[in-house]
Parts: structure tokens; C-alpha cells; sequence
């Protein structure tokens, strides 16, 4: 972003508004988030705990060398060896979901760059699987994506945003399908979901700066509008949907493989 004067301010504020609406959506995800993360490390602590014992137990064991001795060893190395294995799952688990946090929240991405937007997309799910609370099935289908150009962060914010609307549209149990395909050199995302969907009035107005469908305190009514300006201002790209009242939402976005100089240099 270049120059100055009324257009450059502009440019900024919106730049600014992009940052703080993504850091309220993190906001609202991290108590989710450290559940996640709470739980296996509450595991882990206990496994280690039993392990400690079990290995003290195994030198006394050891010491003595008779076989039923030797035969209650094995039995605590079995064991120990399958509390490691659940540690393992734990540890996986709480890494997984910090690689997620720090694909969304990475500093450094004013700058365009490649990347593997099906990647960007695994690390934003599992940052919602808090919010989902397991009543929500998500079906992924990836296509082959090239790299695309863009600003990861700002598309991390859309995808993030769409994902938890989506969630939150569902009463009860339901579905939130994910789709990649390239499309005519764009990368075409689509995230449905099998929830309430939108009525006409709401359809019309749901790209409006502080209109929402969500009850006081919930939603901002700035999402989809940041949505729309980072996908058809910032990318040159365009955004999308299909509902029915009852019948669920599909939000479509579609980005171009290959930043225009005009586009992002607004």
C-alpha cells in the first residue's frame, strides 16, 4: 500500500479492522482451544505419574531375578509401554492444534506468498473442532491445489470465519462439508453446512456491514463483510452462496492461482 491522503487512511483502517476482527475470532476460539490442550496434558501428567512408579518398581523387580519376578516385569513394561503410546497420541494431538493456531495468528504475512491453501484450510479446521463440541461431522474433499498467491492470514481470517458460522447455523448434530477444486485458474473453495440456512430478507442482506443473523452479544455483523473485501478487494477473487431457509448454507470463494499487480496493490 503506497501514497497518502484520504484513500491511503482508508486503506489502513480497513487493514486495521481485518487485524482486530481476526484477533476477536481468536479470542473467541481460545477457551476451546485450551481444552483442547488441557485434556491430553492432564494425560500425559497422569501417565507419567504411574509410569515414575511403575519404573521404580521395576528395579526391585530387576534386583531379584526370580521368574515370577521377571514375569511381573514384563507385565509393567507392557504397561508403561502403552501409557507411552497414549502420551504419544496426546503430545500429537497438543502439537496439531498449536500448528493450527500458528498458521491462523502467523506475523509476517502482509507480504504475498505461495501457499498450499489445502493445508491453510487442515490447520483452520482444527482450530474449530473446540467450537464444534463434537456434535458436528466435518467431511473433507481436497482436490490437487498449485500454490496459490495470496495473503494466507487474511484468507486463514475468511475460511475461519465461514467455518464457525457454519457451526454455529447447526442446531443439535449435523455437517459442514468442505470442497477444493481448481476452476478455470482459481482455487474454488466451498463450505456447506446442514443448518438453518437464510431467508430471502436475510440473503439480501447478509454482506452488510453490522448486519447479522446471530443473537446479541454472538455476532459483530462484520465477518462476512471483512470476508467480502479481503476475497474481492484484496484478492481479486469472488465470494458467494447458495440457502434456503431450513435447508442449510454453501458459501462459495473462489481465488485467483495468480495475483494481478492491480488487485493487491490497492
Amino acid at each position: 500500500m503506497t501514497g497518502s491522503g484520504p484513500e491511503s487512511e482508508l486503506q489502513t483502517a480497513k487493514a486495521q479492522l481485518i487485524e482486530a476482527h481476526q484477533m476477536a475470532s481468536i479470542g473467541r476460539l481460545l477457551a476451546g482451544i485450551l481444552h483442547e490442550i488441557n485434556t491430553p496434558i492432564g494425560s500425559i501428567f497422569s501417565n507419567n505419574e504411574v509410569i515414575l512408579r511403575s519404573l521404580e518398581k521395576l528395579k526391585e523387580l530387576l534386583s531379584d531375578a526370580q521368574p515370577a519376578a521377571l514375569a511381573q516385569a514384563r507385565s509393567i513394561l507392557e504397561t508403561c509401554h502403552a501409557l507411552a503410546s497414549v502420551d504419544q497420541i496426546a503430545c500429537e494431538r497438543i502439537s496439531s492444534v498449536i500448528r493450527g493456531l500458528k498458521t491462523f495468528a502467523r506475523a509476517g504475512d502482509s507480504e504475498l506468498r505461495r501457499v498450499d491453501l489445502n493445508e491453510n484450510l487442515r490447520n483452520t479446521l482444527k482450530l474449530t473442532q473446540a467450537e464444534f463440541r463434537r456434535h458436528i461431522v466435518v467431511e473433507t474433499d481436497f482436490g490437487e491445489l498449485p500454490e496459490v498467491e495470496c495473503y494466507p492470514q487474511m484468507l486463514n481470517q475468511v475460511f475461519l470465519n465461514l467455518l464457525v458460522n457454519a457451526g454455529q447455523a447447526i442446531q443439535g448434530e449435523g455437517k459442514i462439508a468442505v470442497r477444493t477444486r481448481e476452476e478455470s485458474g482459481c482455487a474454488h473453495i466451498s463450505i456447506s453446512d446442514t443448518g438453518c440456512g437464510m431467508t430471502p430478507e436475510q440473503q439480501r442482506r447478509i454482506f452488510k456491514t453490522s448486519f447479522t443473523t446471530k443473537p446479541a452479544g454472538v455476532g459483530t455483523g462484520l465477518g462476512l463483510a471483512i470476508c467480502r473485501q479481503i476475497v474481492e478487494e484484496r484478492h481479486g477473487g469472488t465470494i458467494g452462496f447458495e440457502s434456503a431457509s431450513g435447508a442449510g448454507t454453501t458459501f462459495h470463494v473462489c481465488v485467483p492461482i495468480r495475483q494481478s499487480r492491480g488487485v493487491h496493490e490497492q
